[in-house]
């Protein structure tokens, strides 16, 4: 499997992931804290952390195009959500 993560610097990390979470609970399997969550993707689990300033996703895939598209997936869904704090794309760290 391959794996990248991502950060996004934010005091809004645990309303972020939590807001994942549930979004993504009504399509896949997730469990989740107010700090980690688990996102069962199409391409393969992604794993969340929040503390008070990060935001911290690894995303994993079989294939390069499934790991482009699960990093994809997270950022659009954050940019909708952190729209207020002008969200682009997590800072991602390569595979």
């Amino acid at each position: 499997m391959l794996k990248d993560t991502g950060s996004y610097s934010t005091p809004n990390a645990s309303k972020y992931l939590q807001q994942l979470c549930k979004h993504f609970g009504h399509k896949v399997a997730v469990t989740h804290t107010d700090t980690d969550g688990t996102v069962a993707l199409g391409t393969g689990p992604a794993t969340m952390h929040a503390d008070a300033t990060v935001l911290t996703i690894e995303v994993t895939a079989t294939n390069d195009a499934e790991l482009v598209e699960a990093r994809d997936v997270i950022d659009r869904h954050l940019v909708r959500f952190a729209h207020r704090e002008g969200f682009e794309n997590m800072a991602w760290s390569g595979h």
